[in-house]
């Protein structure tokens, strides 16, 4: 546990001697410090301090310093336009969704890539996650950009918002207000620092339509719209990485003629050839995966069948007739081990990765036993209502433990660090064997090469 700001002068406290501001800016004289003692004091308090005033401070005081350090917020934009010209081939960047112990985990990624050289790696978290967890954008980036300032990481982090989605049954009942409302959620994201974004209107698809064209054509016009607020968005020199999505995981497989119809359809939405914006870098398909995999009564995870073919001939035609970085292949994480291997080979431009890390926490034998009862009881409590009819246990809370991390985060934040570091160690042998199979290893000359942030300075208010 952290200090907690209590004034101004406690600020001035905790800074003197590291960092000051001069005519709005940040100068850091004691680099060193600042990474090793002050980031610590400023991720807690960017999450933790109920003084809206010195929260804000800290995380302006963590954006501008990464910015001073090296690790700015970044777009992958340029990366996956590259893939189209075959620049670069066989590299799967992982996107990693981080529900809990957001700050922890987070190190351990950034400790992580610099260890393999690793620079194409994304720290994501989806829209329902944002609600469950209770982290915001700027929470969530204030923490990531911490953690990589810690671990003295430098090169461009790249933040994700995952499934920005459009919820159907809201959709259904008033079209209008749920897409304003994805729309105040997108611009909440990118003011906080989210430069890649993946919009989800996948779910709006309609089956019961006669042509895939009338299928997917409010997913299409939905994601364009959401495409074109964004650019209006973006900061001056930055092009925020846009993904689609044709198919929800956990549906049938995608097809060409899917694909086809959404890009044909969304690139006529975004306008003329003369006068179109930048459209998506990448598409999202389903290929047999479920989110969080499909549980089983005794807990285990159920053996999913993954089409690699359809990865690979998508992934060529977005390529080769769309002119876009590829496809991107969600609820990865639960997959076995030596499924990892096929992504890269198949040209898989991106795969997300959440659940499968979660379990490593929660199923640890480190992790404290009183906690893990505690945060059961919870759920027994408050998510009844999700149970189905004949779940076991085992089912009910491998499906809901999720909604634990936000209750429970500064429990979580504040074990012993004996406690973290082991738990942390468990997830770092994940991290770099997923980082291997998906083909980063040594990306960071990669990133370098293609990759050149815009520093977007944020306002100082006194």
């Amino acid at each position: 546990m952290t200090n907690i700001w209590n004034s101004s002068q406690d600020i001035d406290k905790a800074t003197g001697g590291i960092c000051s501001i001069s005519h709005g800016e940040l100068e850091i004289s004691d680099k060193n410090t600042f990474r090793e003692k002050l980031a610590d004091e400023l991720a807690w308090n960017a999450v933790f301090n109920t003084n809206e005033k010195l929260r804000d401070m800290a995380m302006w005081l963590i954006w501008e310093g990464s910015l001073c350090l090296g690790c700015p917020s970044a777009s992958i934009h340029d990366l996956y336009m590259e893939r189209v010209h075959n620049e670069y081939e066989f590299v799967t960047v992982p996107a990693i969704n981080i529900r809990g112990m957001t700050y922890d985990i987070a190190r351990t990624v950034f400790r992580t890539m610099k260890k393999s050289n690793c620079g194409a790696a994304i720290l994501e978290i989806a829209r329902s996650e944002i609600v469950y967890t209770k982290q915001r954008p700027a929470e969530y980036a204030s923490t990531v950009l911490a953690a990589a300032i810690k671990e003295g990481y430098e090169g461009p982090v790249f933040i994700q918002g995952d499934h920005f989605q459009v919820n159907a049954k809201k959709y259904a009942a008033n079209p209008r207000e749920e897409i304003d409302n994805l729309k105040k959620l997108i611009e909440e994201a990118v003011k906080a620092g989210f430069y890649n974004i993946d919009i989800d209107s996948s779910t709006i698809v309609d089956l019961s339509k006669a042509t895939v064209l009338d299928q997917q054509r409010a997913n299409f016009e939905t994601c364009a719209e959401l495409t074109g607020y964004i650019r209006k968005l973006e900061p001056q020199g930055v092009t925020v990485s846009v993904g689609g999505e044709i198919g929800e995981v956990g549906g049938r497989n995608s097809t060409e003629e899917e694909l086809t119809a959404f890009m044909e359809g969304y690139n006529a939405a975004l306008g003329t050839s003369k006068n179109r914006i930048a459209g998506i870098s990448k598409i999202s398909i389903q290929t047999g995966t479920s989110h969080g995999g499909v549980p089983l009564p005794d807990g285990s995870i159920a053996k999913v069948k993954l089409d690699f073919d359809v990865l690979d001939q998508l992934g060529q035609v977005a390529r080769e007739q769309f002119h876009i970085g590829g496809v991107v292949q969600h609820g990865a994480s639960t997959l076995p081990e030596d499924a990892f291997n096929h992504f890269p080979k198949r040209q898989t431009l991106e795969v997300h990765l959440a659940t499968g890390y979660q379990n490593i926490i929660y199923d640890s034998k480190n992790f404290p036993k009183e906690l893990l009862d505690e945060i059961y009881a919870w759920l027994g409590k408050n998510c009844a209502s999700e149970r189905k009819s004949g779940d076991t246990d085992e089912q009910f809370y491998y499906k809901t433990r999720k909604k634990g991390f936000g209750p429970f985060k500064e429990k979580l934040w504040s074990l012993p660090e004996t406690v973290k570091n082991v738990l942390m160690a468990e997830l770092a042998k994940t991290f770099d064997l997923h980082f291997k199979k998906l083909n980063v290893v040594g990306s960071k000359k990669l990133i370098s090469k293609y990759i050149k942030p815009t520093l977007v300075h944020k306002h100082f208010v006194s």
